[in-house]
């Protein structure tokens, strides 16, 4: 490829795209969240948070120095990431909070692109994530999940039309944001009722001596920040008009 092809593919990514009309951002909301609170539909759905939550953990234990073992996703949407590193400390505890906090914090760093008007940056960057993620994947369903979602972005990206796009990609961000809160509140019922002993929580609470309801509290706060946060970016076309 010729520096004039990378350079038209650079501008391809980076550029800026057009505000999408009001509707569109409504519309995709709407949809993410007949994706989310309907438990049909979650069952499925939620297999794409699993995949932020785990990419989360696996993300977050590279960038502290951690050696980032594999990661496994399961058809019941539950998901295991295994670093290796010591056993305690700011690594260890950054990368057990990133887990439920990971989807709601991607959908915001999503929602901020969207303000800013570019639509293909955050699909081609969502791509590369997934693909990165791939090759840390441990088990045949993982692999089929990743492929599908990666493709997904990959065939949107590069072959659909600018309206096509902008739907896409409103629709995953407000799909992360939304999605990004049932989780932790799934989270606090099976605990109430003495379930998921090892949790996420639980595993922060036995690392750092903090009672794990404020972890709970923290997971929550982050999700639900989150969502005012992005949601004011994404509506931001509706508010100025």
């Amino acid at each position: 490829m010729d520096s004039s092809a990378l350079g038209g593919l650079w501008d391809r990514v980076t550029g800026l795209q057009a505000a999408p009309e009001p509707w569109l951002v409504v519309a995709t909301g709407l949809v993410a969240l007949a994706a989310v609170v309907p438990r049909p539909a979650w069952r499925i759905s939620r297999n794409a948070i699993t995949i932020a939550h785990e990419g989360g953990h696996g993300l977050v234990a590279v960038l502290t120095g951690r050696r980032l073992s594999g990661i496994r996703l399961h058809s019941d949407t539950s998901g295991l990431t295994v670093s290796r590193g010591r056993p305690s400390g700011p690594g260890m505890i950054l990368t057990a909070a990133a887990g439920y906090t990971a989807p709601s914090l991607l959908g915001l760093g999503g929602a901020a692109l969207l303000g800013a008007h570019r639509v293909t940056l955050l699909l081609w960057a969502a791509t590369a994530l997934l693909l990165l993620m791939l090759v840390m994947i441990r088990n045949a369903y993982g692999v089929l999940t990743t492929v599908l979602t990666g493709g997904a972005f990959l065939l949107v990206s590069w072959l659909a039309p600018t309206q096509v796009q902008a739907l896409f990609a409103y629709g995953v961000v407000w799909f992360l944001l939304l999605g990004g809160v049932r989780p932790v509140f799934e989270l606090q019922r099976k605990r109430r009722h003495g379930g998921a002993p090892d949790s996420d929580a639980d595993q922060l609470a036995r690392l750092t001596h903090v009672h794990p309801a404020m972890w709970l509290f923290l997971f929550h706060a982050v999700s639900l920040c989150s969502l005012i946060g992005g949601g004011r970016w994404l509506l931001a076309p509706l508010l100025e008009g």
